[in-house]
């Protein structure tokens, strides 16, 4: 197994969450590439891993936490973790060790770079960025919104715990218009999906539809809301994860349009 630092050669299979193969991910657009470009200067960190085959199969990523959708100081904050587990593809790189050779990797490099711990999100559902995982990796739990945990593992007797940055406020409706409203980080490919599928969906009601968007990657924009990436149709919020079809959020849209005066 190799864990490397991500070269020119490979960011093409990056920003695709290595599922090049996948027709979905092609609906993500170049936001994840506008982020990091945007992000490599400012303390972007990006990892890969290789099997025994020297075959990549994992990755990570992991940014000082002042850029992140957090609350925190002189701590990293892991976007995500992600070792390829389909059948498609690449194949299935799981239950091999990638994960916590990523891991383990990424809390040596910030000890290094003079952080005093790394920050973490997690779910408590049974599937991606599990934070169950995590805590038998040595974290802690600190603060939760809804089923998301944020977690930590300190390097110092000084870190200061970090927290989780709520919304601030919601979508203002415009009246006589369906409004779908829609947040954007870029750093996640799937959110990405969401973010393009709404805004072609909004453009088949031209005229009834009013789409706004907002760049979260633009820290002022991120704290005015405290939100990083969402879709709200008329103020309600659409659950985006994992990614609901184009389909869905046109039949979501066009409910609200068959309801207009």
């Amino acid at each position: 197994m190799i864990i490397e630092d991500l070269t020119p050669e490979h960011e093409k299979l990056y920003f695709m969450c290595l599922e090049d193969w996948s027709a979905e991910m092609k609906e993500a657009g170049n936001h994840k590439e506008k982020w990091y470009c945007s992000m490599k200067d400012k303390g972007l960190r990006v990892k890969l891993a290789r099997d025994d085959r020297g075959e990549i199969g994992g990755m990570i990523q992991y940014i000082p936490i002042e850029y992140s959708f957090v609350e925190g100081k002189n701590l990293y904050f892991l976007n995500c973790i992600w070792v390829h587990g389909h059948k498609q593809g690449r194949g299935n790189f799981q239950k091999k060790g990638l994960g916590k050779a990523l891991l383990t990797a990424a809390e040596e490099d910030v000890k290094a770079l003079g952080a005093k711990g790394i920050a973490a999100w997690g779910l408590m559902l049974p599937f991606f960025m599990k934070s169950a995982w995590f805590k038998k990796q040595g974290y802690k739990a600190v603060d939760r919104q809804g089923v998301q945990v944020l977690l930590w593992k300190t390097f110092t007797d000084d870190a200061i715990p970090p927290k989780w940055i709520r919304p601030k406020k919601k979508p203002k409706i415009e009246q006589g218009k369906v409004n779908v409203t829609a947040f954007l980080n870029g750093w996640c490919p799937a959110q990405n999906i969401v973010f393009e599928r709404a805004k072609r969906a909004s453009a088949e009601f031209e005229g009834k539809v009013l789409f706004q968007a907002y760049d979260t990657s633009d820290r002022d924009t991120f704290l005015e809301w405290g939100i990083s990436d969402a879709l709200f149709v008329d103020g309600k919020e659409v659950r985006s994860g994992p990614p609901p079809s184009y389909e869905k959020i046109k039949r979501i849209i066009e409910k609200r349009v068959r309801k207009l005066k």
